[in-house]
């Protein structure tokens, strides 16, 4: 690909504000930012007219499969939804077969997304080995290999003074440690959100507390030893409220919300359909209101999309049986702006710098759009509509929610490095 660019006619927003700029991108990095700049025999022009130019798009919270579960996704396609996603850095969750609780497994997670060269993929580490809340992972030594962020996603840490002493240990090393909020013992059997509709569909049901309990404790380890924390797809009401007070009492915490939290709710089980199975399980409209509110007010750091490929076999399952989780790099955009009443801007902070920061890439990705920066860069129409059509998705899996549903907002295309990787809508590899 050509290594000079031209984007023309689009709106620029970053972190500094908005203004109507045409950006060339010259070796990897932005070189020129204007009110118009005339296209030279040298430049390969990406037309933006009605678009916004943004920082590319940070996922604090994906899932890529690999190593272990290829049948539903590997780095490789997993980097390709992401870029289609507007998506220039991804945070790959440490579910894998073997954990990536071992610098062996990090460096080859790292490795396929280089190759891969869609997106910057950031291998996350485990808290403890194989996520089994007994011991901890050699934390040193992951975080002298580059691991800034830490987490036994899918499996909260149970046990409150092996979390104190990672805490204790992540305050030393300068990392994050991102927790999947979850009391295992109040949501065994659970397939849903404990509710009205379980009781009606007669489905054993995921209670709100379980999710607020160690909510609650996390922040107090935090108060305690001024650690930082990641809370990890914040779901219920009470949660949120938890972390606004957090953030009052001035305490290291983050959070994340998903989009299908923000757009779906416990309804949908009516039709035992598994594609609407997650974990936390899909809440009441009035908690799907109090996340958008906390997106919305700034308690909510971060939108990310926990995409979860799984084979269409195994979502084909009964409930009980199927595994929780949802496709969500290519449809993030799609749903924000179509569910959000916010300004576009916050919509893209929560999307691009706000989780850069958190997941210690603010270096290269979320950067402002302005001479000599990174050219990590997002194209997108805030304002097209358009649905998903699962046979044209780059994921593995097809286990979207979002078929049928109005989507508002597409990416038109993505740089990374100063490299596209997405032109008009289309994947360039």
């Amino acid at each position: 690909m050509n290594e000079q660019i031209l984007i023309t006619g689009g709106r620029v927003v970053d972190l500094t504000g908005e203004r109507r700029a045409d950006v060339r991108v010259i070796d990897g990095r932005v070189a020129d930012v204007a009110p118009s700049l005339d296209p030279t025999d040298a430049d390969e022009v990406l037309t933006a007219d009605g678009c916004v130019v943004s920082p590319g798009f940070v996922d604090l919270h994906t899932h890529l499969r690999e190593p272990g579960r290829e049948e539903a996704e590997t780095i490789e396609t997993g980097s390709r939804a992401a870029a289609l996603g507007g998506y220039t850095c991804v945070v790959a969750m440490p579910n894998t077969d073997p954990t990536q609780d071992s610098v062996s497994v990090v460096e080859f997670v790292r490795r396929q997304g280089e190759a891969a060269g869609l997106c910057d993929v950031r291998p996350s580490g485990s808290i403890t080995i194989g996520r089994l809340g007994e011991q901890l992972s050699p934390l040193g030594e992951l975080s002298a290999a580059g691991v800034h962020l830490f987490t036994d996603d899918g499996d909260g840490v149970q046990d409150p003074l092996l979390m104190r002493r990672a805490l204790e240990y992540a305050a030393d090393l300068g990392v994050v440690l991102a927790q999947h909020c979850e009391v295992k013992r109040l949501t065994e059997g659970a397939v849903m959100h404990e509710g009205r509709c379980c009781s009606t569909f007669g489905l054993p049901g995921w209670p709100s507390v379980a999710e607020e309990l160690m909510v609650f404790r996390d922040i107090e380890l935090v108060r305690l030893t001024g650690a930082p924390v990641h809370i990890l797809h914040l779901s219920t009401a009470r949660s949120v409220e938890l972390v606004r007070m957090a953030k009052a009492d001035g305490l290291p915490v983050t959070a994340e919300a998903t989009p299908h939290h923000i757009s779906l709710t416990d309804e949908l089980l009516a039709g035992y359909s598994a594609l609407y199975k997650v974990n936390p399980p899909l809440r009441t409209m009035a908690d799907v209101e109090a996340v958008r509110a906390g997106l919305s007010d700034g308690t909510i750091d971060a939108i990310a999309t926990d995409h979860a490929p799984h084979a269409a076999e195994t979502k084909e399952q009964p409930l009980d049986q199927a595994p929780p989780g949802m496709l969500g790099l290519e449809t993030a955009l799609g749903v924000s702006l179509a569910h959000l009443d916010m300004p576009l801007a916050d919509v893209v902070a929560a999307l691009s710098w706000k989780p850069a920061a958190i997941a210690g890439v603010a270096d290269q990705h979320g950067r402002p759009i302005a001479s000599g920066e990174p050219a990590n860069l997002t194209v997108f129409d805030p304002n097209e509509a358009w649905e998903v059509q699962p046979a044209k998705l780059a994921s593995k899996s097809r286990n979207t929610p979002y078929v049928g549903v109005p989507l508002e907002g597409r990416v038109r295309h993505t740089l990374l490095h100063g490299t596209p990787t997405v032109i008009q809508g289309d994947a360039t590899r």
